[in-house]
């Protein structure tokens, strides 16, 4: 089922017609997405996902979120109590509320690999500044700007923050961000691109000049591909919804999908749908249609 009328995109996978694959998991993005504008999760979408739960539906947050930020869904979360965060990097149980999650899987960005790309994305974009997200703490550049919820754990240049001695260097690096001052965000986005190459993944979610850079192969839709597998569940069974860049590769591979109507051009290019911008509750709309289809 489309909404809005049909989007393609030249990767866009042939989709399936709805009435002939019942859905068995929703994955969806949370900020811009199924967070309102404040960050809070509405009656609305409270009630909807509790009703794709009792519909025998799974529920999955995929974001580009840390571990650590996600308290704002840990009450909302499926019995599975399983999350991907990081844009890939970690997939994380939320059971026992913040402060108590446990990693389940985690996907590395490589120090050196991480060194190699900074130094690329320095070259090809003088001004950069970065921040390395580990799996409990980020630490950045002093140049880096305040962007995030909490203190850094250290500071220092990428080098000393990527060194064999760094503090916290026994924690796994889930992704390097990379911030400048200046670029247009979606040109920042395609110069880091063509700099990296495949050494590592490039994507974004900030409507700042904000990049999000994760091991190679590592993104929101490879990661949840994997928990599908494991599940058993194929891609045809998968609705996602997105808003931003970093959620293009999830909205191709599953068998329907839907942009936002605060969407990024990107993603509505990659969704086989649209629906109602978050702060109108458009994840809700979708699930509430889902589970009605189900009864009927």
């Amino acid at each position: 089922m489309r909404d809005n009328g049909p989007v393609t995109s030249a990767t866009r996978r042939p989709e399936t017609p709805a009435s002939m694959v019942p859905t068995r998991l929703i994955a969806t993005d949370l900020d811009g997405t199924l967070l309102r504008d404040d960050k809070s999760v509405s009656e609305r979408t409270v009630a909807a996902l509790a009703a794709a739960e009792r519909a025998g539906i799974e529920v999955f947050f995929v974001t580009g979120r840390p571990a650590r930020w996600m308290d704002v869904v840990s009450d909302h979360v499926h019995g599975h109590g399983l999350a991907i965060c990081g844009n890939g990097a970690a997939v994380v149980d939320l059971h026992g509320g913040t402060g108590a999650h446990r990693f389940v899987k985690i996907r590395e960005l490589a120090p050196d690999v991480a060194l190699d790309v900074i130094q690329l994305l320095r070259a090809a974009a003088p001004g950069t500044a970065v921040a390395v997200e580990r799996t409990y703490g980020l630490h950045l550049e002093p140049a880096y700007p305040a962007l995030h919820m909490e203190p850094p754990e250290s500071v220092a240049p990428a080098e000393k923050l990527l060194a064999e001695g760094a503090l916290d260097a026994d924690q796994p690096i889930l992704k390097v961000l990379a911030y400048h001052p200046g670029m247009d965000p979606d040109d920042f986005l395609t110069v880091a691109r063509l700099a990296i190459g495949d050494r590592a993944g490039v994507t974004r979610s900030s409507p700042s000049a904000l990049l999000e850079i994760s091991g190679p192969g590592v993104s929101k839709a490879s990661t949840l591909a994997l928990c599908c597998a494991e599940r058993g569940i194929s891609h045809e069974e998968v609705i996602a919804f997105g808003d931003m860049p970093n959620d293009v590769e999830m909205l191709t591979w599953a068998g329907r999908s839907y942009a936002m109507g605060n969407a990024h051009p990107a993603v509505i290019a990659a969704a086989s749908g649209r629906t109602v911008a978050n702060n109108e509750d458009g994840v809700a709309v979708v699930i509430e249609r889902i589970v009605a289809e189900r009864r009927a």
